[in-house]
């Protein structure tokens, strides 16, 4: 790929999406910016030669295929997707309705899909891309009050693990970004975070002093948006870029101890796990 490359970024019209996007700019790449409101988007970023607002609500296949469209001919090619939109569903399983729990899938899970149905055509014909994932630490460790949301990114990850074997003879390179706590606008309730529609007297006390906690983080986690999105810059531009990309010492800490914890529950019942074979298997 060239060095000045086409960058597709969803969720552009807040948050991480935007310094992604003013980061590739500033790097001296072209840049389709998307949101469900493309004024937002264009405010948010900030005018520039390089840069196409275009509206997507990534749930809409047609939309997303639309928007691929008016990217190939503004600038010709799409080099490196960003699939970044997504939202949060928090609270206990329970409590989340299961229209709630439908959606939090059909924006986290499946709207990546639908954007990159649209736009890996484009890179299997150009013979090369870079698809690049966010996920989250939740996709690596459930965790409590996130059982939608975990379920999305473990949903994510799984269909990003397999599906660099099915572009890899493209020369289209996958990458999952597993952000931990970086300060965002995603424990902002109404703009990203949703709360549980439902109550059950069993969960109300946990929930409120769940959401009171979360609440109180908000504006306050450690990592730098900047920071992330300039070190994708430099992922995107690597002739070897990583499958995993763990964002944050916290992120990194929770992929140390996951690995940790399925070792040591490998090793505990080896034995068990390691008899199971049909006796005449040797």
């Amino acid at each position: 790929m060239a060095s000045n490359k086409t960058w597709f970024i969803t969720g552009a019209g807040r948050g991480l999406g935007v310094d992604i996007a003013q980061a590739a700019l500033r790097a001296g790449h072209s840049v389709v910016a998307t949101g469900r409101d493309a004024d937002r988007v264009r405010q948010a970023v900030g005018d520039h030669n390089n840069l196409l607002a275009v509206a997507l609500d990534i749930t809409d296949p047609n939309a997303a295929t639309a928007a691929a469209q008016q990217a190939i001919e503004r600038f010709g090619r799409i080099d490196v997707l960003v699939n970044n939109a997504g939202n949060f569903y928090a609270g206990f399983f329970e409590v989340i309705s299961d229209k709630q729990f439908r959606t939090q899938m059909e924006t986290n899970f499946f709207g990546q899909l639908n954007v990159t149905r649209a736009i890996l055509p484009i890179m299997r014909q150009q013979r090369g891309g870079h698809v690049i994932t966010i996920s989250s630490t939740a996709g690596l460790v459930g965790q409590e009050f996130v059982a939608a949301y975990s379920a999305s990114k473990f949903a994510l990850e799984g269909w990003m693990e397999s599906l660099r074997f099915d572009l890899e003879p493209y020369g289209i390179r996958t990458t999952i970004v597993e952000p931990g706590f970086f300060r965002t606008e995603l424990l902002v309730e109404g703009a990203s975070t949703l709360w549980p529609e439902l109550t059950i007297e069993d969960y109300d006390e946990r929930t409120t002093a769940t959401i009171a906690a979360w609440s109180s983080m908000n504006g306050k986690q450690g990592g730098d948006p900047r920071k992330l999105a300039a070190a994708l810059i430099t992922i995107a531009g690597s002739a070897e870029p990583p499958l995993r990309f763990l964002a944050g010492a916290d992120a990194v800490a929770t992929a140390e101890g996951k690995a940790a914890d399925l070792l040591a529950q490998a090793d505990a019942y080896r034995e068990l796990s390691s008899s199971l074979e049909h006796d005449d298997a040797a």
